[in-house]
This record gives structure tokens, C-alpha cells and sequence, in this order.
């Protein structure tokens, strides 16, 4: 589909990369890692054709479609959602009015055997197989799934653009894209505006699109869902490995070490050749020997090696004063914007020492939250911040506090204490600020830069109650481990708003999930929370399915009745019970079993049901594409080429395994 050959971006006397080849195939998933400053977006511009690279060429088939979502595009403020969204599938309309104007003709032509008509026919019929492969007559389907998927509501399609925030103006931006359904998706950080549901979301839409997929994204786990393959830009190169990320880890770990081993046989080489040049250069004895290893120095190769991992690098908080028992309490605590309550009746304790996620679609109100415990905005209810707390808070707009005139070096040295001081290069070099980057001053950082330098800032000042807000969007995977381990190892309490699950696990216990204006807490960590809601999310789709079913929410055995039978010593006699008498402990715990059992066996039901007729799909799709290879081999023959049977039958059966597959991927989803 692709092919990179022998390419070269320069950019400053130092090359990006140069002599980069490999090959995009038909459905290959691809991450795109290296650190910041690589050329990872510079690569995916020249894939898209957006820039051109000093050297080498970039060829593309001549039937692929490329579909390109870069970090950041200019975006229209001039329609409502659904009419921005629909703006991709203006190629289908264009095509749906080739159809129509061909098929006008052949209802007025009368010349059925000429040349011309048989022409236009085959043409039609090869313009209704592209349509109908592109499921245009499913589009509106099509266009509100995906915008839902993405996180929009149903009220929002008619909403204007110009009243949504960049992120989810970005969203929208990503939905027209994934509805062109391109040969090959280039995706630059897709996840940086979405949420945990969306996220998980498009990693099942990838999943099951028929296109190939490069990607740069510094979510761990979204990249360990989506790819099978992963490009690495270091030292100017670019390797694959075709293996997932998690695979590539422990593989560049071993070519690390290979590199390292090289480079220090290199050395020792290159020492001793010095040595020698040094000792003997004035011996006419040795004038021969002197100048052969004159030559050999000037012709080695130097061999580089990756920057030093730091992510092993173990930052620890200063130290703090002893907090209260209970750094937050909240207790029926509400906020309004104007008519709009964002939300209600929110209870909850955080107790010494826990580190907790706020979770929630965008706009569900957990920075809000943030800024009634930070005390910057009002709200009505009790909230009460316990004794002795210092806070330590990263918002998202933290960056622009930084004293613009200082160098990066000076802003850390201003807050770092005692022996950490001693260690600040090392810190700094942890956060991509290693080198000459230490001296930038804050004023030409970039915003992403800033957030870095502000975070690292917060990491040194004695707080015993850190609250972060998003803090992983600029940081790469390196930096969110440094972070991640200092925060395990922080004494005091942590609330963390994030969508990064990978970041998230193994360090929060709790995770309070916002939605529909409350607020409610699941003990466990990230994952325990995500798999609870799938289950929540089953339940609620089995009761819409069928509202009788055993265990449906809300269904008991006799509404009209309590749990209690109140039947008496005599037969037939029942005594009154109160209405608002409640079942028994006992009684109640055994019927939620037997619910619970009941519903997993439907479940397993249901899944061995599908699975089968999974099954039974790809066996029919193997059958009919084999059937298509033979007659493809058939209709190459001058024989075969005018037999319209045989044509027939190869039409029909490319429809029948499309039809087949959309069925495939209906199932899969299902299941």
C-alpha cells in the first residue's frame, strides 16, 4: 500500500533520520514510538503529503485513500455537528450522483448492443460495487454511531460547532476521518482529547477496520490494544520490530545492550589506536605502523547509542507535615452554572494517604470538583479540607504561572531542597530536558515544554495533598513511569483526573466516576472499576433486550409484595406486613446469587451462540474467497474474459463475502 524508500529529513546540520525504508501492508497496526523531537509527526506529514523530506520518496498505491488527524488543525465554526461530520462523506455523494446521472442514461439509451452501451454498463456496475462497498446507504447510521462512540450525545448533533471546546471540536475532527474509512489512518496522539469510554471505544473501532493504522500516542495500554507492530525513531534511524509495544520493550532493552557492548569495544579500540599514535608518531622506526592507524581512525564509523534510559530514575517527594485523617470531606455538596446543574447530592470521604481517580466523560464536572476543594470557585453543601493540609495542585493551565524569565536549570534549583539539588540534571533529564535544554529560558518553551517543567516543580515542593489534574497529556512514557513510581511512593494523599489507564493502574485504590450529574465511588483500582461497568453495561442491555429476565434491574418476583411471605401457623392464612417491610439479609443474599448465576448463564448462552455463528461466518467468507480466486484465475484467460456467467457470478460473490464480513464485524462487536 505504502513504501518509504531511502528517506532523509534534515532539518539543522544534524539529520532527523536518514535511510529510512520499510513497507505499510493491508491491515497493519503500527505505533510509532521514539522520543520527543524525533520526527514522529514530521513522519506521518510526509506519509500524509503534507511535507516534503530532503531525500527519498514516499510512493503510494494508486487506489489508497490516506486519511491524516493531526495534534492540532484549523477548525470551522460555522455548522452544527452533524453537518460538520457529514462533510465526509461528500466523496459518496459525488459518487451517488455519477450513479444516478449513469443510470438516467441507460434508461434512455435504446443502443443495447453497441460498444458505447456495453461501456457505460461495465461502468455503472463497477461504480454500484464501490458504493456499495463503502456502505454510503448507511451513512447517517454510520455517522451517528461513531459521533456517539466519541462521547457525543444525541442533543448535541444539532448543537453548533463554535459552542464546543477544541477537544471536542478535535473529536469531531476524528469522526469525519474514521467514517471516510481510508485505506491507511495516520493518528498523532488521537487519544489526548478523549476519555476512558471513548478511548476503549475506538480501540474496538480499530480493531475491526479493514484499515491499516500508524500511530503516535503515548497511552501504553492503547497502544498494547490497537498495534501488532511497532517503528522506532532513534539516532537518526528507524527500526521495526514486529512485535507489539510490550514486546518491543524488552527488545530494545537487549539491543541496548548490544549497542552499549559495541560501543564500548569501540572505544577501547579507538583508545588504544590514539595511544598508540601518540607513543610512536616521532619514531621513524614506526612511521608506517603510525600512519595505518592514522587512516583506520579516520575511517571508523562511530557507533551511537540510544540516550541513557532514565526512567529507573527513583524521585521522592520532600518531606511534609502530617496531614488530618481526612484531607477532603465532602457532604451534599452542588454546583450550578446558571440553569445547568453540573453536579448534585456528591458525598464522599478521602482519607490520609489514599490516591484516588476522578473519572468521567468531558464536561462531567471532575475539574470542576477540583476547583471547589482548591476553593476558586463556590458551590452549595458542605466541603471541609481536614488539618494541616497543603495542597499541591497541577492544573492544566499550570504552565502559564512559570516565571517566564527564568532558565529550566533556575525554576527547579528555586524549589529543590536538601540532597535532591545534587540530582536536578538527572531530574531534569527524566522530563526530556537533558543536555542544552536545561538552559533554555521558559519564555521559547513550547506549551507542552512548560506543562513538563511545571510538573516537575510541583514534584519538589513539600505538600501532603497533590491534586492532578490530566498530568500525563504532554509527558512521554518514560516520564509518566518517573512520575507514577514518585507518586506510589508519596507519603501523603493523591487525586488524580486522568483517562490514562495504564498510568492509573497499580496506583489508585479508589476511583470515583462522574456522570449524569453524581458522583459515585468504586473501591478497587482502574481496571476494577472498567470491568464493573462492563458488567453494569450487560446487565442493562439484557434487561432492555428482554425487561422479564431474572436479575433485570428493578424486577422482583412479585411487585406488588415485600420479600417476606408472612405466612402464619394456619394454612392459608397470611399476616399483613408492612409495605415498607425489606426482605431478609439471608433471603435477599441467596436471591441476588441465584439472579447472578442466572445471569451468567444467559451470558454464556448467548456467547457460545455467537462464537458459533462467528464460526460459521468465516467459513462461508474462506469458501466464497477461494471460489473468487479461482474465478479471478478463470477471467484472466481470453475464454474466461468473455464469459458473463462467469463475471456474474465473480459480482456476486464479492458482494456476498462483503455482506459477509459487515455480518462478521456486527458479530464481533456483539461479542
Amino acid at each position: 500500500m505504502i513504501s518509504v524508500e531511502q528517506l532523509k529529513v534534515e532539518f539543522g546540520v544534524k539529520p532527523l533520520f536518514h535511510d529510512a525504508s520499510f513497507v505499510v501492508n493491508d491491515r497493519d497496526r503500527i505505533a510509532l514510538v521514539g522520543k520527543n523531537g524525533a520526527g514522529k509527526s514530521t513522519l506521518l506529514k510526509i506519509i500524509a503529503g503534507q511535507q516534503r523530506p530532503t531525500e527519498g520518496r514516499v510512493a503510494v498505491s494508486a487506489d489508497t485513500t490516506i486519511g491524516y488527524l493531526p495534534q492540532v488543525m484549523n477548525l470551522q465554526d460555522d455548522t452544527t455537528v452533524r453537518q460538520e461530520a457529514r462533510k465526509a462523506f461528500a466523496g459518496n455523494d459525488r459518487l451517488k450522483a455519477r450513479i444516478d446521472r449513469m443510470q438516467a442514461e441507460l434508461a434512455e439509451r435504446t443502443d443495447y448492443d453497441s460498444e458505447e452501451y456495453m461501456a457505460l454498463v461495465e461502468r455503472f456496475t463497477q461504480e454500484h460495487e464501490r458504493y456499495m462497498l463503502l456502505g454510503a446507504d448507511n451513512a447517517e447510521a454510520a455517522l451517528e454511531r461513531t459521533l456517539t462512540g466519541l462521547g457525543f450525545l444525541r442533543s448535541d448533533f444539532e448543537r453548533p460547532t463554535s459552542e464546543f471546546s477544541g477537544g471536542w471540536r478535535m473529536r469531531i475532527e476524528l469522526a469525519k476521518i474514521l467514517l471516510q474509512q481510508p485505506d491507511v489512518l495516520l493518528l498523532d496522539e488521537p487519544t489526548n482529547h478523549l476519555d476512558i469510554e471513548s478511548i476503549q471505544w475506538l480501540e474496538q473501532f480499530l480493531a475491526q477496520s479493514r484499515s491499516a493504522v500508524i500511530l503516535v500516542s503515548h497511552d501504553r495500554a492503547f497502544i498494547n490494544n490497537v498495534t501488532n507492530r511497532t517503528l522506532e525513531i532513534s539516532c537518526g534511524q528507524i527500526i521495526d520490530y514486529r512485535v507489539k509495544y510490550d514486546e518491543y520493550v524488552v527488545l530494545r532493552a537487549e539491543r541496548r545492550e548490544q549497542q552499549l557492548r559495541a560501543y564500548e569495544n569501540q572505544q577501547r579500540e579507538i583508545a588504544e589506536m590514539k595511544d598508540f599514535i601518540e607513543r610512536f608518531r616521532y619514531k621513524p622506526t614506526k612511521a608506517v605502523q603510525v600512519q595505518s592507524r592514522i587512516k583506520q581512525l579516520a575511517k571508523i564509523v562511530p557507533i551511537e547509542v540510544d540516550e541513557v534510559d532514565n526512567s529507573a530514575l527513583r524521585l521522592k517527594f520532600p518531606p511534609c507535615l502530617r496531614s488530618g485523617d481526612y484531607p477532603v470531606i465532602c457532604d451534599e455538596v452542588r454546583k450550578d452554572y446558571g440553569e445547568h446543574t453540573v453536579f448534585d447530592h456528591v458525598t464522599l470521604t478521602i482519607k490520609r494517604g489514599e490516591k484516588v481517580a476522578f473519572v468521567g466523560k468531558n464536561g462531567e464536572g471532575k475539574t470542576t470538583l477540583v476547583k471547589c476543594i482548591m476553593g476558586e470557585i463556590p458551590y452549595t453543601g458542605m466541603l471541609k479540607i481536614g488539618h494541616n493540609v497543603q495542597i499541591g495542585y497541577f492544573a492544566q493551565n499550570q504552565a502559564q504561572l512559570l516565571d517566564e524569565n527564568l532558565s529550566v536549570f533556575d525554576t527547579i534549583d528555586h524549589v529543590a531542597k536538601g540532597e535532591i539539588r545534587l540530582r536536578i540534571k538527572d531530574i531534569l533529564g527524566a522530563f526530556m530536558f537533558g543536555g542544552e535544554a536545561s538552559d533554555k529560558k521558559v519564555k521559547v518553551l513550547s506549551g507542552g515544554e512548560r506543562s513538563r517543567l511545571a510538573m516537575i516543580r510541583l514534584l519538589l515542593e513539600p505538600v501532603n495533598l497533590l491534586i492532578l489534574d490530566e498530568p500525563t497529556n504532554h509527558l512521554d512514557m518514560q516520564s509518566k513511569d518517573v512520575l507514577k513510581e514518585a507518586i506510589r511512593a508519596f507519603d501523603g494523599t493523591a487525586i488524580i483526573v486522568s483517562h490514562d489507564r495504564e498510568f492509573l493502574d497499580g496506583l489508585v485504590t479508589k476511583v470515583y466516576e462522574f456522570g449524569g450529574g453524581r458522583v459515585r465511588e468504586h473501591l478497587g483500582g482502574i481496571y476494577d472499576f472498567l470491568r464493573s461497568a462492563a458488567t453494569i453495561d450487560e446487565a442493562l442491555a439484557q434487561h432492555a433486550i428482554n425487561p422479564g429476565s431474572p436479575g433485570s434491574p428493578g424486577i422482583s418476583g412479585n411487585p406488588g409484595k415485600s420479600g417476606k411471605s408472612g405466612i402464619s401457623g394456619k394454612s392459608g392464612s397470611s399476616a399483613p406486613s408492612a409495605p415498607s417491610e425489606s426482605p431478609d439479609p439471608s433471603e435477599q443474599d441467596v436471591a441476588q446469587a441465584l439472579n447472578s448465576y442466572e445471569q451468567r448463564k444467559q451470558r454464556q448462552r448467548e456467547q457460545r451462540k455467537v462464537e458459533k455463528a462467528i464460526k460459521e461466518c468465516e467459513a462461508k467468507i474462506e469458501k466464497m474467497e477461494a471460489r473468487l480466486h479461482e474465478l479471478d484465475a478463470i477471467l484472466c484467460t481470453p475464454e474466461g474474459a468473455a464469459d458473463v456467467t462467469l463475471i456474474t457470478e465473480y459480482t456476486t460473490t464479492k458482494k456476498a463475502i462483503d455482506d459477509e464480513m459487515e455480518r462478521w464485524e456486527q458479530l464481533s462487536e456483539q461479542l
